[in-house]
């Protein structure tokens, strides 16, 4: 009975995230209504009209929510949090479409590597032993907000949207603005890591159980 607005930035990861769910809601014994949101920040690199086409091939609504994310975003560049400013405004634009709209579930697509790499920008950055959670309530209590894909790797979503051959945006991603992102930086760090330890992702989700499950409204 649940209404899902799924978060589409026209990466390989919400894509992946799209046709999974799109499945799952013909499949399910479970009856649920699925929806899709675009948060277009009016950057010059990103353009997200041709998403409309392949949404609505799947006879799904899709939302597009243009808000001038790129212009106030110039005041922050060069900060490390950045990203989860951006992330923010994002997520507030998200909110906001999902409760016009009568929507009470949104999910993002988020995976493991995107996980373990905001722990270590939390430990860096802020402190604190903290990453993104897989399922949580907002503070007002109307929406909960789910990540479907938290086991799985990006390498996987890439594998599935190019075999696929789902509709990809490069420039999806309003973080960047062609200015290179601190979450990058974590990326890099973490590759060259698990590759003398290919048991990396494996002892960080250990880690970060206990984390992502904590419940804090956002």
């Amino acid at each position: 009975g649940d209404r899902v607005l799924l978060a589409l930035s026209g990466g390989k990861d919400s894509l992946s995230m799209l046709a999974l769910l799109a499945e799952m809601q013909r499949h399910s014994p479970l009856s649920f209504e699925l929806g899709v949101a675009t948060v277009d920040p009016q950057s010059p690199d990103f353009d997200p009209e041709p998403l409309g086409s392949h949404v609505h091939a799947l006879g799904l609504p899709w939302f597009w929510e243009r808000q001038d994310i790129f212009g106030r975003a110039q005041k922050h560049l060069g900060r490390p949090s950045y990203c989860s400013f951006c992330a923010r405004m994002r997520r507030g634009v998200l909110y906001a479409c999902a409760r016009r709209e009568g929507y009470n579930v949104i999910a993002l697509g988020q995976h493991l590597d995107d996980f373990a790499e905001s722990f270590f920008m939390s430990m860096f950055y802020n402190g604190e032993l903290r990453t993104m959670k897989a399922h949580y309530a907002v503070r007002e209590g109307d929406l909960r907000v789910i990540r479907p894909l938290v086991y799985c790797r990006e390498r996987q979503t890439r594998a599935y949207a190019e075999g696929e051959g789902l509709p990809i945006i490069i420039e999806n991603c309003p973080a960047c603005f062609r200015h290179p992102t601190e979450r990058q930086r974590m990326k890099e760090l973490l590759a060259a890591q698990e590759e003398r330890d290919p048991r990396l992702f494996r002892q960080l989700l250990r880690a970060m159980e206990p984390l992502m499950a904590r419940e804090v409204p956002a």
